[in-house]
């Protein structure tokens, strides 16, 4: 555990770093993706403990006077998570190093990208709040400026800051329901709240508590009537597109309601909001998502789609439907970023995204129509690929 701290230490140093790979010739750029792949072997080595049951835990002081600490925690639901992260971190480099080959600004996607990579990886693997929610707030940040990476166009400059504006007025609430939650166990640490998790069903706080922990999880995870923004947020280049919008920070605001499944799930309230928000955003995802005619926005609605259902399914909270959720989320990350990439290679090679001006690619890119079928029948649940 110590040594993953040092990687997340060392990614601050990457992101400053980072811009000079462009000096140096795009060549080097796959260099960059060892970063995040040796942070992907580390969690690999760690996988037969975590799956026996153990928590692997560090605790250094921040301020003592108020009994907080920089705690980092890895178990099964943030491994997942951060295996995720890190994995398809580092193939999106290298993806994003071929398809913005040339780009002014490429040193400077490598850098945000490792900036973002950094503050995701916090917030899965933190195990005080207040470390989260500062984790959580510069995903938002660098996401910004990811969506607003061809700055000069207005659609672009328009998409960041709403996104900005709506992940962090929602993060801002979850900030609240933090303070609630440490108001009703004297503490931060998230492992504290799991020991007092009864305590705080049974408080006249608790459902405040969990409509502004809500809130927080449905602006980041794009749920109704917060969906807008994420198909907005497709002005980013498809490798940003891949990373932040199908396979990582949208779904953080899930990993959030499954990290208090624990404390909070389980009662009628939670069932009712969580379960009833998810199932509506399903329903309205789907039925917008059958208008589209950009290949981005089709996959970015069906996108918001699956986030509905994950939430649908934490909200049902059973044993069963919370273990879906989970195996759904790390199915539909890795075929929807594959997904993601293959409308950016047609992007790419053809100059359109439109779905009515596009056919016949098969021959001209096989390859990418290779890839494409196969995430696609993942999609749909064939046999036997791990949608199924």
């Amino acid at each position: 555990m110590t040594l993953l701290a040092i990687s997340l230490l060392l990614g601050f140093v990457f992101t400053c770093l980072a811009p000079l790979v462009q000096r140096y010739g795009p060549r080097y750029a796959a260099a960059l993706a060892l970063f995040p792949l040796a942070i992907f072997v580390q969690l690999c080595i760690a996988i037969p403990a975590v799956a026996k049951g153990e928590i692997l835990q560090l605790s250094l002081p921040w301020v003592p006077g108020l009994g907080l600490s920089l705690s980092l925690s890895l178990d099964g639901l943030g491994l997942v998570m951060a295996l995720l992260i890190s994995g398809i971190g580092a193939l999106v480099i290298v993806y994003g190093g071929a398809y913005l080959h040339g780009h002014p600004f490429l040193g400077r996607f490598y850098s945000l990208v490792i900036l973002f990579m950094t503050a995701m990886l916090g917030v899965v693997l933190s195990g005080n709040a207040l470390l989260l929610f500062v984790a959580w707030e510069l995903t938002s940040i660098s996401s910004f400026f990811l969506i607003g990476f061809e700055h000069q166009k207005p659609n672009a400059r328009a998409a960041a800051w709403q996104a900005l504006l709506v992940t962090g007025s929602g993060g801002l609430a979850m900030l609240a329901g933090f303070a609630l939650l440490g108001y009703m166990t004297g503490s931060f640490e998230l492992s504290e709240w799991i020991a007092q998790a009864e305590a705080i069903q049974g408080h006249t706080l608790a459902p405040a508590a969990l409509l502004l922990v809500l809130a927080g999880a449905a602006t980041k995870s794009a749920q109704f009537p917060f969906h807008f923004w994420l198909p907005n947020a497709m002005e980013a280049p498809t490798p940003v597109s891949a990373y932040l919008h199908s396979a990582t920070m949208v779904k953080a605001g899930v990993y959030l309601l499954a990290r208090l499944h624990p404390q909070l799930g389980g009662t009628f309230p939670w069932q009712l909001a969580v379960g009833g928000l998810g199932a509506a955003t399903m329903v309205v995802a789907a039925a917008m998502a059958l208008g589209q005619r950009d290949l981005k926005r089709i996959l970015a609605y069906s996108t918001v789609a699956v986030l509905g259902i994950l939430t649908m399914l934490l909200g049902i909270g059973t044993d069963l439907a919370v273990k879906t959720a989970v195996v759904f989320l790390f199915a539909h990350a890795l075929y929807k970023a594959s997904l993601f990439m293959v409308a950016g290679n047609v992007d790419h090679e053809t100059g359109t995204r439109d779905v009515t001006a596009l056919g016949g690619l098969r021959r001209a890119l096989p390859w990418t129509a290779a890839a494409g079928a196969l995430a696609a029948l993942s999609q749909a649940g064939a046999p036997p690929m791990v949608g199924f």
